[in-house]
């Protein structure tokens, strides 16, 4: 039910080596982006257009294997499990044919490999989960991996006033690069003003909110106009309370919550390629370090401190 390709891996990216027998979608010798959320498409949720919630994923993915249940690795006779359905800090990979997806050759891997997660989530949260019109007015809350590409996926969207939101300086100018023109530090205490000044006094058409904290989650709702739409990308504990004050929800408010950015991958990894190879998607900058795989701690350790957008493991 869920035919395999066998990806040579590269941290999310890699050339297909082999194939299952019902594989038709990939073939080998293709370059292909691996998705931490493949789907079955025949669910209830991926027959409902909604494959971020495809319950063989959901059911089996917490558990470490594929959408089948099992596992397709052993190390030493023992069962090895697949980490999100991908497993890319190995040489080799086995996914779904629906977690691999063919894009140009052209594209290299180091800058293929980011796409299939924080690009994605956050310039499709624009142009495919907000639908984000011409002209419009956003507010982006945290300027991290996903804050940079909400950014950029507002600038593909030819939005009107694309306001940036952080603390420090340092990060509003890297911002700036990524699509931003008009930035807000929050740590100066009047980011509310700031934003409805610039936005004729209602507040913003579009909020996106992540950084991922009980205060900007309920900034983001304090933002928006009346009317206008909220989208919910960072995360916090799953078993926190946030409270919001009873009047910035009313105004005929709209929030959503994105966790990919209403992703269908064969349709956007390869757009997204094709993006970055016109010059219209920033890919190169995404990168701030690359390292060897025997150095993956140090890695981890940066990203905890949160420094740099995105390490590649070479």
């Amino acid at each position: 039910a869920y035919p395999l390709p066998i990806v040579l891996g590269h941290e999310g990216a890699g050339i297909v080596e082999a194939v299952g027998s019902g594989v038709t979608q990939v073939k080998v010798g293709d370059h292909v982006i691996c998705s931490w959320n493949p789907h079955c498409g025949h669910c209830f949720y991926c027959e409902r257009d909604l494959p971020i919630l495809c319950e063989p994923f959901a059911r089996n993915q917490p558990k470490g294997f594929l959408l089948d249940g099992r596992s397709r690795m052993t190390r030493d006779g023992e069962q090895v499990h697949h980490y999100s359905v991908t497993s890319t800090h190995a040489q080799y990979a086995v996914v779904p044919e629906s977690g691999a997806i063919a894009v140009p050759k052209e594209l290299p891997f180091d800058r293929a490999c980011i796409i299939g997660c924080g690009v994605m989530t956050g310039v499709g949260a624009v142009v495919r989960k907000a639908k984000v019109e011409a002209g419009a007015n956003v507010v982006v809350i945290g300027c991290g991996a996903v804050g940079l590409n909400v950014l950029q996926g507002a600038k593909l969207a030819d939005a009107g006033r694309i306001i940036a939101v952080d603390v420090g300086q340092a990060k509003l100018d890297r911002a700036a690069h990524f699509g931003a023109t008009h930035s807000v530090d929050s740590s100066l205490g009047n980011a509310l003003d700031e934003i409805k000044a610039l936005t004729g006094g209602r507040g913003a058409d579009y909020v996106f909110e992540a950084a991922g904290n009980k205060s900007t989650l309920r900034f983001s709702v304090e933002a928006v106009r009346p009317g206008g739409q909220v989208v919910w990308l960072g995360k916090i504990n799953v078993n926190e309370d946030v409270s919001f004050r009873w009047g910035a929800l009313m105004g005929e408010k709209r929030i959503v919550r994105s966790s990919y950015g209403d992703a269908r991958p064969r349709r956007d990894f390869p757009w997204l390629a094709n993006e970055y190879l016109k010059g219209r998607l920033k890919l190169d900058e995404l990168i701030t370090k690359r390292i060897r795989l025997d150095q993956i701690n140090d890695g981890f350790a940066c990203l905890a401190r949160g420094e740099g957008i995105r390490t590649v493991v070479m």
